[in-house]
């Protein structure tokens, strides 16, 4: 496994760190070719119930590595720009639909396909320092990772339109009232924090989770009956589960329901 990206998982939580500090995280061909490989082994093993995905230094990603970009231009032109196809578009997928919920602990700057990868997540714990930028527009380049479809159903269509039309850091304070940012914390708590959120996921029913995610990107692009009937569909799955029957028993007992995502 690639250096640039750090894989650890402990008591059912898989903790996935970018780990090029001294270049901000930016995406260069091995990190993204690790950063892709590792969140599908991620989602594929039955030992992982939740994913943490961060970075180490003072970023979080700060997308494309544009100096790796810059050799890639000049021989390849264009087609440089696979790179969306064959990593950026996996990735996010991996992030969004993984059956299982994924935290990102937001450290620092998060521009770009950053910010893309951080929206495509479940839950942002955001650092007081950290900011976000969409940054595509200022390199002329269209939004790519998901941010077309994410940031819209995140802070809405015309906000979504501003920042990609207009590139500006957004900070914390400020991403938390966008929606952005589910919670900011400082800067110094922000490890122990994001950790203790994806662990209290850990401990939770996972297969409601998956379900949960799966109902709310399919509500996304469907109309309101067709979605009543997905969601009739998924409840009748997970009435059937052993976490909902052991949910039932411990009310019933006035205990604290102990989940094993079955």
């Amino acid at each position: 496994m690639s250096d640039t990206v750090r894989y650890e998982v402990n008591e059912g939580l898989a903790t996935v760190t970018l780990n090029r500090p001294d270049a901000m995280n930016a995406l260069d061909s091995e990190t993204k070719t690790a950063l892709r490989d590792t969140l599908q082994r991620a989602a594929a093993d039955d030992g992982v119930r939740a994913v943490l995905l961060t970075g180490s230094g003072r970023a979080f990603c700060v997308g494309q590595d544009l100096k790796e970009h810059t050799g890639a231009l000049e021989e390849r032109g264009g087609s440089a720009l696979n790179t969306v196809e064959e990593h950026y578009n996996p990735i996010t997928l991996a992030l969004a639909g993984m059956p299982k919920p994924v935290v990102a602990g937001v450290n620092g700057v998060a521009a770009g396909a950053g910010a893309g990868f951080a929206f495509a997540c479940d839950y942002r714990v955001v650092a007081d320092t950290a900011a976000f930028n969409t940054s595509f527009a200022g390199v002329a380049l269209t939004a790519d990772s998901g941010v077309s479809w994410t940031l819209p159903r995140l802070v809405g269509p015309g906000r979504a339109t501003d920042l990609l039309l207009f590139p500006r850091n957004v900070k914390a304070e400020e991403a938390l009232e966008l929606g952005l940012a589910n919670r900011v914390v400082p800067a110094a708590e922000l490890t122990a924090e994001a950790e203790a959120v994806a662990r209290k996921l850990v401990q939770g029913p996972t297969a409601a989770y998956a379900a949960l995610k799966e109902s709310l990107a399919f509500g996304a692009s469907h109309s309101l009956a067709e979605t009543l009937g997905k969601e009739s569909e998924l409840q009748v799955r997970l009435g059937d589960s052993a976490d909902h029957r052991a949910a039932v028993e411990a009310f019933v007992n006035k205990e604290q329901p102990r989940f094993t995502g079955r």
